[in-house]
């Protein structure tokens, strides 16, 4: 009989100020209720949070601590954290987050009886601040699985970068994220390093990642992440950035575009029959904030037709 597979959760950092938050995420990690865990911290360019994280965890034996010299941004630490990895899966989880204790067992399950090569779950509210007019539907701004996200286990695309898993030889295989997308190296308003991975990916090896939506893991929502302004800028960025992925992974926006179209004919036509059955404060102010972010995220999309049309 085949041994369980260890995995590898790979776990990056950087501002001391956040350092309860990271350890928060590190102890639901280090108390999953699957047995073959190594935890990789990843410290992007601060010696005062890694000497932390040595005092805390550096006599533990699941646990690897990396420094890099200076501060090169996400994607660039997670691809570290892979290339320092010893599981023969590697899973992604944030700094403000925190995994449900069977998130690792979920999706160790979905691969043995998938025989997937990407794996992730579900990202669900930890409304920190008190839950805000949001509609569910742009759950995505605030990195938590949305309205019209598939709720049963599926193949799909791509899930948050912060519940997602490969089998480590195939992220190898592929160079890991690409570090020319968003961060300090990169066009800082692009996002979407997780769509350009997985969408490579599937162009690669003609599978996807099966979503898992057991496979939970909480995500913070601080109070500036509540804040309507915050909302736009979010969603005109993010609208720019599905324009340009168009350019670097042509071929990937088939989920934006089904996505659309939901919200088009199903979403919002329920939202004002629920208005006028239902005319709360919360009720139309949900829906003022849908057809606002709406627009947005089209204006950013239109932004981005410019944007990359002078870049040649």
């Amino acid at each position: 009989m085949a041994e369980d597979p260890t995995v590898s959760v790979v776990l990056c950092t950087y501002a001391l100020a956040d350092y309860q938050q990271f350890r928060e995420a590190a102890e639901s990690v280090l108390d999953q209720s699957y047995d073959g865990v190594e935890l990789v911290v990843v410290v992007d360019g601060s010696d005062a949070v890694f000497d932390e994280v040595t005092a805390d965890y550096g006599d533990r034996d699941d646990v690897v601590c990396s420094l890099n010299d200076q501060n090169v941004g996400l994607l660039e630490s997670r691809n570290r954290g892979a290339e320092l990895a010893s599981g023969e899966i590697v899973a992604f989880i944030d700094d403000d987050a925190v995994a449900e204790p069977d998130w690792l067992a979920e999706l160790v399950d979905t691969y043995e009886r998938r025989d997937a090569i990407a794996a992730g779950g579900r990202m669900a509210p930890l409304w920190v601040a008190g839950e805000p007019p949001l509609p569910a539907e742009f759950y995505w701004l605030v990195g938590v699985t949305y309205r019209g996200f598939p709720t049963e286990e599926t193949e799909v695309r791509n899930t948050f970068g912060s519940n997602l898993s490969f089998r480590r030889e195939v992220f190898l295989d592929l160079d890991g994220f690409d570090t020319a997308i968003g961060g300090r190296k990169g066009d800082k308003n692009l996002q979407g390093g997780e769509t350009e991975l997985c969408a490579r990916m599937e162009a690669t090896y003609d599978e996807g990642v099966w979503y898992n939506p057991d496979a939970v893991v909480g995500h913070k929502v601080f109070d500036y992440r509540t804040e309507p302004r915050w909302w736009l800028e979010r969603a005109f960025w993010q609208g720019y950035s599905k324009r340009a992925m168009e350019d670097l992974v042509p071929g990937s926006s088939g989920t934006e575009s089904a996505f659309l179209g939901q919200l088009i004919t199903e979403f919002l036509p329920q939202r004002l029959r629920g208005l006028v059955t239902d005319p709360s404060g919360r009720a139309g102010a949900e829906l003022f904030a849908l057809l606002a972010l709406t627009a947005t995220v089209g204006l950013g999309y239109l932004y981005g037709i410019w944007a990359w049309s002078i870049r040649g």
